[in-house]
């Protein structure tokens, strides 16, 4: 560490202090690095997006079959998987900050050259290391917020930094369809790397939080994180199940989102841009479902609330599949979006109670990216089933995942409001 950087950190880091008044502040540092995870998450949610309204114009330029063109998702979410492997350890040995920046310049460079690709080959390979940078955006942003936010918030810090996920879905929804039909796809591909330079900019001068400077894996002499992951039975058996709840989660969530632009177009001949506002709608529904998840698992505990928001998820799905009128689809999408997406903040939460500050980023983006690996069939899955079925059938059989999750509940120990394991 240089002198500069030693002198801000300790700056920085005078008003959290270990007594119990300053436990339950939220101080200027913990706002700081808010800003700095939800930035990240929300290009993370943008490129995810925009890529779902890029497919038809993608395949027509590059000539890809359906089935070449679902497997771009599909590669970006599994690179995703690698990234979040690498950048999640290397963040627990050298730090949150600054593996967050320099994933910012590995998604922003393969984010950009996506727009210049000249054929499958080309476009698979620079959306797979694009999601290499993206894969650190989750599991570190929500160890940097849950790390520096006090204990009796941290669902609602974790759930902020979701909400990050949403904005950048929401300007992709509203920004999509009015950059491809004035400038084309390639278009949409370059703008969306420039915002990833402010990030980088802005994350460079945030200091390390206290709890890694005080406790991080090179302190403790920690060798290998990802073995903290299953250390013994009762670690194994929660490790298993977040495996179970990330991976339900992201298959639906990218089953849904994926193709809904497709979904509201064939079966019910909306345009590009009436897509896109009826996809708004239902990611400012799910915005509202992170935003109430937060407060209510903070509340009543996270089983509790995730079983609520997991039942929900299960009547609201089959129920969706059933709307064919454009005001019920607009209505049911805000409805749907609430529930299926409302839990993804809690699980920064409760993967950061679980693990100690020597492995926690490496368990949330470890576990959650390897849900995204498996999240990644599900645009395919959903693209088989709509092909043979119709995707009102697909979209129906996504609502049966959310069972697992339930049971999977059942694992995890309730750690509402208390401190986080050193």
């Amino acid at each position: 560490m240089t002198e500069d950087t030693g002198t801000r950190q300790t700056a920085e880091h005078k008003e959290t202090r270990n007594d119990d008044s300053d436990s339950e502040r939220v101080d200027s540092y913990a706002k700081k690095a808010m800003v700095a995870s939800v930035a990240g998450y929300a290009m993370d949610g943008f490129d995810l997006l925009i890529l779902g309204f890029s497919l038809a114009a993608i395949s027509a330029t590059l000539q890809l079959s359906p089935g070449e063109a679902a497997s771009l998702a599909s590669l970006t979410l599994w690179g995703a998987v690698t990234g979040g492997l690498v950048f999640g350890m290397l963040s627990d040995y050298f730090g949150r900050v600054k593996l967050l920046a320099w994933s910012i310049i590995v998604f922003a460079v393969f984010t950009g050259l996506t727009a210049i690709a000249q054929d499958y080959t080309q476009i698979s390979i620079f959306r797979f290391i694009a999601g290499i940078g993206l894969g650190a955006e989750f599991g570190i942003g929500m160890t940097l917020a849950a790390e520096a936010w006090p204990a009796r918030l941290r669902a609602r810090a974790t759930s902020y930094v979701a909400l990050g996920w949403q904005s950048g879905v929401l300007a992709a929804a509203l920004l999509s369809p009015l950059i491809i039909n004035a400038w084309g796809w390639r278009a949409l591909f370059a703008i969306g790397a420039i915002p990833a330079i402010f990030a980088f900019v802005y994350r460079r001068k945030l200091a390390e939080p206290k709890m890694f400077l005080d406790h991080g894996a090179a302190k403790k002499g920690e060798k290998f994180p990802l073995r903290l992951l299953f250390k013994d039975g009762p670690t194994s058996r929660a490790s298993a199940a977040m495996l179970v709840l990330t991976s339900v989660q992201n298959f639906g969530y990218y089953g849904i989102m994926i193709w809904l632009p497709s979904y509201l177009s064939q079966e019910f001949g909306f345009s590009l841009t009436k897509s896109g506002t009826w996809v708004a709608v239902t990611v400012l529904g799910m915005a509202f479902g992170i935003f109430m998840f937060g407060m209510i698992a903070d509340r009543i505990g996270r089983r509790p609330a995730f079983w609520l928001f997991q039942t929900g998820a299960i009547v609201t799905v089959l129920a969706y599949s059933q709307l064919s009128t454009p005001i019920t689809l607009l209505i049911g999408g805000a409805i749907m979006g609430m529930f299926v997406n409302g839990m993804l903040g809690g699980y920064g939460a409760l993967m950061a109670e679980l693990y100690p500050t020597a492995a926690r980023a490496t368990a949330q983006n470890v576990l959650f990216n390897i849900g995204r690996g498996v999240g990644g069939f599900g645009p395919v899955w959903i693209a088989i089933l709509a092909t043979n079925y119709g995707f009102s059938t697909a979209i129906a059989l996504l609502s049966g995942i959310y069972v697992f999750a339930m049971l999977a509940m059942f694992l995890i120990p309730e750690k509402r409001g208390q401190e986080l394991p050193a």
